[in-house]
């Protein structure tokens, strides 16, 4: 694997971002809102990405998912509306595997060469693609009609009057109709009809789901019996096995360069731990990314399952998360990294992304400034990825009520819809900067700063971390709720970095223990020339195991201060 660049991942939800109707309306169809397409993504566009200090780039949404768009002209079945979210649907009820969503396509029946052509845009303008690769569920009316000559589609060879048989691909409930507790019918002619009725994807194993449910999903075999104390039955390989092998084989070899894997913890880590391996025999540099949630499942996914990465959730996202908020203390930062015991290489760091509300959102902070400090903690305390979603860099609120999304403080990914912030950036195409405010681009300023450090100073990129928190509990010019602080080195090269979560300009005094100038090798001096890698500004500052280093610290702010010696 290419351990040259830290991995700094731009999400992007594909259909919004090219969309410039400045004039969507709730609910709207793909006519009346219109809708973002493959061909957006320019030469000119991806650079825009680039400058960013963007090293990937993560297409979400590609896959052919379940749609209230009627494509019935290019031979794609309709979907009911009762079991599709929003006008749009949502892009992790997949519903051909093989194919593009011909929601992206300037020319419907060419959507794969589309699909193709931006892979290749994307690697000349230097970045490398991500897209998304969900093994969990379907769509409830999964029809391929790209599925490869001698493949199987799924179900095909079901033995539908058994809840569970290990040459399934699905779980059913066996002379029982899918009686759903919402609307069955949706404005349609007729209600959805489903007989016998499917287990849904988030692992419900009866006939009734309700709205709260991933209702427009079905959930995929890999061989568990869960009706039965969740037997394993993996020999002979399972048929799922061989049918989502063969998928990611036909994607890697569109030559992207990565899959984020969608709630990867509820497919068997066996799965993993025997496809991986096979995907990068074929394709040794491509990344594997899981979706987890649960931390005692994380060693097991890594090291079995041969996942690269694993999405920090629980851990560091929550944490600053709270810490930006005012609800915890910016101490518990360091109980963060040390419970990953030697891991936190291996975690995808991030404060946005599509499954989670904007930090600018009146649920999160409120003001996209109060993320500033976290966005410094997440991109540089270690080597691992950092990721950022698209609009994140502006300040995008995520306050639109768009239609099946409501007004949550999140983007929508089930509704036509265009991201105000994103539309004034591109300004049609131009990215000339004349639609942004003020506001807007300081913040890009400081999110294009932060992130291109990351891969220009080798302290971050390669470099050892060191936390100073330790000696700077119960500080008399230092609040350990408030602020938090840490070392990088890199050969002769020492970043010093002081975050700030109070709103207020701060003078700190932090403690430089003994055992830094030992572990990082550190010669001790009464005066530095450090220079502000954030705003360029020089100042001279003290090391010294036996005075503390004094730095004042703006609200909402940090400072990247660098030392060579």
């Amino acid at each position: 694997m290419n351990n040259e660049n830290k991995i700094i991942i731009y999400q992007v939800f594909t259909r919004l971002f090219g969309n410039n109707n400045n004039h969507c309306v709730y609910n709207g169809d793909i006519v009346t809102n219109g809708c973002g397409k493959m061909a957006d993504f320019t030469l000119k566009a991806l650079s825009e990405i680039k400058k960013l200090g963007t090293t990937h780039i993560w297409y979400t949404g590609i896959i052919e998912h379940a749609t209230q768009t009627d494509y019935r002209r290019y031979n794609i079945s309709p979907d009911h509306p009762a079991i599709v979210k929003g006008k749009a649907g949502s892009p992790y009820a997949i519903k051909d595997y093989y194919d593009v969503d011909p929601d992206l396509a300037n020319d419907i029946p060419e959507r794969m060469r589309e699909f193709e052509n931006l892979v290749r845009r994307t690697h000349r303008a230097g970045l490398k693609v991500i897209i998304d690769f969900v093994p969990n569920h379907v769509a409830r009316q999964y029809h391929s009609d790209a599925q490869p000559d001698g493949t199987t589609e799924l179900g095909a060879n079901d033995d539908s009057s058994q809840s569970f048989s290990p040459y399934n691909n699905f779980y059913y409930i066996p002379q029982a109709e899918l009686r759903a507790q919402f609307d069955m019918k949706d404005g349609a002619t007729e209600p959805y009809h489903e007989f016998p009725a499917k287990a849904t994807g988030n692992n419900r194993f009866d006939a009734t789901p309700n709205i709260t449910d991933w209702y427009e999903t079905i959930k995929l075999n890999y061989g568990v019996d869960y009706q039965n104390g969740g037997t394993c039955h993996f020999s002979p390989i399972p048929d799922t096995w061989i049918k989502m092998l063969d998928i990611l084989l036909f994607w890697a070899s569109k030559d992207i360069d990565g899959f984020r894997c969608d709630m990867a913890e509820m497919v068997p880590v066996e799965f993993w731990e025997w496809a991986i391996p096979q995907v990068k025999e074929a394709y040794p540099d491509i990344l594997f990314i899981a979706e987890v949630y649960n931390p005692n499942e994380y060693r097991n996914y890594l090291f079995r399952g041969k996942f690269d990465y694993l999405y920090d959730k629980v851990g560091l996202y929550d944490t600053l998360r709270n810490v930006a908020c005012g609800y915890e203390s910016a101490a518990s930062i360091t109980h963060c990294w040390q419970s990953l015991n030697g891991i936190e290489k291996k975690m995808l760091n991030f404060l946005e992304n599509h499954d989670e509300q904007r930090i600018a959102s009146d649920f999160f902070a409120g003001d996209p400034r109060k993320g500033i400090p976290a966005l410094i903690v997440s991109a540089c305390m270690n080597t691992n990825p950092m990721m950022i979603y698209f609009g994140q860099e502006f300040g995008e609120p995520g306050m639109d009520s768009e239609g099946f999304s409501g007004r949550d403080g999140r983007t929508t990914i089930f509704d036509y819809w265009s991201i105000d912030s994103i539309r004034r950036w591109r300004n049609g195409g131009k990215f000339d900067g004349k639609m942004l405010n003020e506001d807007h681009k300081r913040l890009y300023e400081i999110y294009q700063r932060v992130l291109t450090l990351c891969n220009e100073e080798l302290a971050i990129a390669k470099g050892v971390f060191f936390d100073l928190m330790y000696a700077n509990q119960n500080g008399w010019r230092f609040n350990e709720h408030k602020q938090y602080t840490f070392m990088r080195k890199y050969k002769n090269e020492l970043l010093f970095i002081i975050v700030n979560f109070d709103s207020q300009l701060v003078d700190v005094a932090i403690n430089v223990p003994s055992h830094a100038f030992d572990f990082l090798q550190i010669p001790q001096m009464e005066s530095y020339q450090a220079v502000d890698l954030l705003t360029g500004a020089k100042e001279e500052i003290s090391l010294l195991p036996y005075k503390a280093t004094e730095v004042s610290v703006r609200g909402y702010n940090g400072k990247i201060l660098k030392i060579a010696f």
